[in-house]
């Protein structure tokens, strides 16, 4: 399924987004990420004292939705701010990492600063990714 209407999407990650936990750094993220059988997994950052722990929203929603059995993905919309949402929320290296793990370079990220929406595929944002393939 290929979504050329971004709003579902974008809207489960802004509801995502209002159940962060980010006592912190105030910094909240919202992701959806989009299954090829069209079913929506959202996830939030969750931060923790040791920093270190923290895990971001991107993340929960792959963890979500490979608990639940989902292997298949096509777009993962990524929504973030402190007070409101006010620009664009790239994925951090280690989400990139888990995303070129679980998606195929043509996933769409879809990024929305509460305005406009920005739309790249993973293959763009991490180009020489290591991966899967060359453990094999």
């Amino acid at each position: 399924m290929i979504l050329t209407d971004y709003n579902k999407l974008i809207e489960y990650a802004i509801k995502a987004r209002e159940l962060s936990y980010s006592p912190y750094s105030g910094f909240k993220v919202g992701a959806a990420l989009l299954t090829k059988d069209g079913e929506i997994y959202t996830g939030c950052n969750i931060e923790n004292a040791s920093y270190s722990e923290t895990v971001c929203a991107e993340r929960t929603s792959i963890f979500s939705a490979i608990s639940k059995g989902k292997r298949d993905f096509v777009a993962i919309a990524i929504v973030g701010g402190i007070d409101k949402i006010s620009d664009f929320t790239y994925p951090c290296g280690a989400c990139r990492q888990v995303l070129a793990e679980h998606c195929e370079s043509a996933l769409e990220i879809v990024l929305f600063n509460g305005k406009e929406l920005k739309i790249c595929t993973l293959g763009q944002f991490f180009p020489c990714s290591f991966n899967k393939n060359q453990i094999k």
